[in-house]
């Protein structure tokens, strides 16, 4: 009889080991969901940790946020003007309509990151990596963005009149009808991206990569394109330039040049 006894009480030890670690399973999730909800519900500071936060309509302009992770975070309409964010992580992170104007994000990360009709206008993007993301329809205007990563990066409709791109890597970008009056763009990659209805006129394009790029209708009308890189008569016929556009030696002005002014 005590064997009997003995052997039911082994078989239902596994049943109960197993329940056992069901609870502490749920005591882990739960202490860890504790712990992401404390962390969202920090104190803005440098270095803070408010990844995977919703911190939607934010208002922390002239703050020191250097270094902060923000990474796939949901930040629409905030507001982060003049404020000190570099080397801030904000990949795969949602800022659609937020103000980054006049901002320190120099080496930042918005790799992966949604930003439609995002304000960057006078930031400083030194370095910044824009990777992949999909900012069109925003403002760059006046930016200081020399060296930034721009690489695969949707920019249709964006406005970077005015901003240092000098040396910026543009590759593989989708460039659409940006507008880039008075920028600097020297040395600037532009290869195998979508420049088509791009406004670049009046520049000093010493430097740029055109290799492979799409030029439909590209505006370059008083451009200097002499010691661009990459070029090719094809692009060029398909351009939109003036007699006072510069090209490199061996290509030659299309007849179809000026092109008629079309409607936006």
């Amino acid at each position: 009889m005590e064997d009997r006894e003995f052997v039911q009480i082994r078989a239902l030890s596994p049943a109960v080991g197993a329940s056992r670690r069901t609870v502490g399973g749920l005591i882990l999730l739960v202490l860890c969901a504790g712990s992401a909800a404390a962390k969202c519900q920090d104190a803005p500071s440098p270095g803070v940790d408010w990844s995977g936060c919703s911190k939607a309509r934010l208002v922390l302009t002239g703050e020191d946020l250097t270094g902060t992770i923000f990474q796939r975070s949901l930040l629409t309409l905030s507001d982060f003007a003049s404020s000190k964010m570099a080397g801030a992580n904000l990949s795969e992170t949602e800022v659609s309509r937020t103000r980054f104007e006049g901002a320190d994000l120099s080496r930042a990360d918005f790799t992966k990151a949604l930003g439609w009709r995002a304000n960057f206008g006078q930031a400083t993007l030194i370095g910044t990596v824009f990777v992949s993301s999909d900012m069109s329809r925003s403002n760059f205007a006046q930016a200081k963005a020399a060296g930034a990563n721009f690489n695969k990066a949707e920019l249709n409709r964006s406005d970077f009149s005015g901003a240092d791109l000098t040396g910026a890597n543009l590759a593989k970008a989708e460039l659409a009808r940006v507008l880039f009056q008075s920028a600097r763009v020297t040395g600037v990659d532009f290869s195998y991206s979508n420049l088509s209805r791009a406004r670049l006129i009046g520049l000093d394009l010493q430097g740029a990569n055109f290799t492979g790029t799409y030029m439909f209708l590209a505006q370059i009308g008083g451009s200097d394109l002499s010691r661009a890189v990459g070029l090719t008569q094809a692009q060029v016929d398909i351009a939109c330039g003036t007699a006072q556009t510069k090209l490199p030696g061996g290509l030659a002005q299309p007849k179809s040049w000026p092109c008629k002014e079309e409607e936006d």
